[in-house]
């Protein structure tokens, strides 16, 4: 069986009596991009720094490749890259330099063609002799980006990755991301940028008040929220009365009608867009489109998280 790149057990971190994280059981599996959610506060930070063994954890303890991170820290840091939100680039250095100083730092091989290669990659080739102090926020995050890779790691944790970026970065560290998964690297991304992972991870924890509420894969976070389905409704006209008589139908548990958009709540367990259809049709009504309406990831985040809140207060 093979062992989870990273598996914490009642991985715990206290601050003066703040409890910053409490009792954290996390699994990433390999080849996995796993989104770490969460608002700010909510301890995912301070997770990501007990994985890499710059804070030492309270209680608990954190295993890398099966391995206790104590047993030999140096070696599995070899196999990992970081790029936290807010890292110190030595502004005096240019982009050549700065990927030059890290290359040696972990002996990469042939180190000019390799910074050369993510350097282009990530659009900054052109700017190779520019001083890092004349970068924007979002080239210096890519300069981060290009760091963490040069040692071609196992293992990715990322801290906000795309901080900064525009919405062309966004979308150029997003497929990166999706390509160096495609390669085997498993991925590790902590945000409070919710539509971001949904985007690219296989599977979430969502975090909040130190404690890690629920880790699932986005289809059954989504699964777990539709408690009852909902259609959408799209109407080539408004039709008069058509909310009555949709609320008629046995399947129907509510309807909301503004002007040519229906939202229908059904009962569970069957596809109800015949039914629906029908009912539209002897109204006189004409669909122009339907669908299932799919909770997103910030609509479980925030049910979890409101559940979570009632919870721990009550």
């Amino acid at each position: 069986m093979t062992e989870p790149v990273v598996r914490t057990e009642q991985l715990t971190k206290r601050y003066d009596g703040l409890v910053a994280v409490r009792d954290l059981e996390l699994t990433i599996e390999p080849g996995e991009i796993y989104g770490f959610l969460g608002p700010n506060g909510a301890g995912k930070t301070t997770t990501l720094l007990m994985v890499l063994g710059i804070l030492k954890p309270t209680a608990g303890r954190i295993y890398l490749w099966g391995r206790p991170l104590e047993d030999d820290p140096l070696a599995v840091k070899r196999r990992v890259g970081v790029v936290g939100e807010h890292d110190y680039i030595h502004d005096h250095l240019t982009a050549d330099e700065y990927l030059r100083f890290f290359a040696d730092l972990y002996g990469v091989p042939h180190p000019a063609e390799r910074i050369g290669a993510w350097l282009e990659r990530l659009g900054l080739l052109e700017f190779r002799t520019l001083r890092a102090r004349d970068f924007s926020r979002g080239m210096k995050q890519k300069l981060a980006l290009a760091r963490s890779l040069l040692h071609e790691p196992d293992l990715l944790l990322l801290d906000e990755p795309v901080s900064g970026l525009d919405p062309h970065g966004v979308v150029e560290v997003r497929h990166l991301l999706l390509e160096l998964n495609r390669r085997g690297v498993t991925i590790f991304i902590s945000s409070h940028l919710l539509s971001e992972v949904e985007q690219t991870a296989h599977r979430v924890g969502i975090m909040h008040r130190g404690r890690l509420i629920r880790q699932d894969t986005i289809p059954a976070l989504r699964a777990w929220l539709r408690q009852e389905p909902v259609l959408e409704v799209e109407l080539h006209a408004p039709v008069p009365h058509l909310e009555a008589q949709l609320r008629a139908l046995p399947v129907v548990r509510g309807v909301q009608a503004n002007g040519r958009r229906v939202v229908v709540t059904v009962t569970p367990g069957a596809d109800h867009r015949g039914s629906i259809s029908q009912a539209v049709a002897a109204a006189g009504g004409v669909i122009v489109g339907m669908h299932a309406h799919e909770p997103t990831l910030e609509e479980a985040f925030l049910t979890l998280t409101d559940a979570a809140v009632d919870r721990w207060t009550s």
